[in-house]
């Protein structure tokens, strides 16, 4: 599966503004024109990427958590919610990962 699974990442760790959040998000996650840039928005797209292995590396979460704890918090547990979307079905071919430093963690 490694071989053929789709890579992206999230780079947090310079966010400053919270509009900074979602156009991340977006250009990161090849996300379509009509992304709403909002967290029902990202729910709606993550799901849509379902099918096919994929990883999400998210680096700067901490960044994220200092500047904006509830959004960060949020954004956290969509991300948990869709590695168990579908009663588990696609867990497996989804892999999502918090960088911080050398210290890597997967979401689960």
């Amino acid at each position: 599966m490694q071989d053929k699974i789709k890579k992206y990442t999230l780079d947090f760790s310079k966010v400053n503004y919270y509009l900074e959040v979602h156009k991340i998000i977006k250009e990161g996650l090849d996300f379509p024109d009509y992304y709403g840039e909002n967290l029902d928005a990202l729910w709606d797209c993550l799901t849509d990427m379902l099918g096919e292995p994929f990883k999400i590396e998210l680096i700067g979460m901490e960044n994220l958590d200092c500047k904006f704890k509830n959004a960060s918090d949020k954004i956290t547990e969509i991300f948990r919610r869709l590695k168990h979307t579908c009663n588990d079905r696609y867990s497996d071919e989804i892999i999502i990962e918090i960088v911080s430093g050398d210290m890597r963690y997967e979401i689960n």
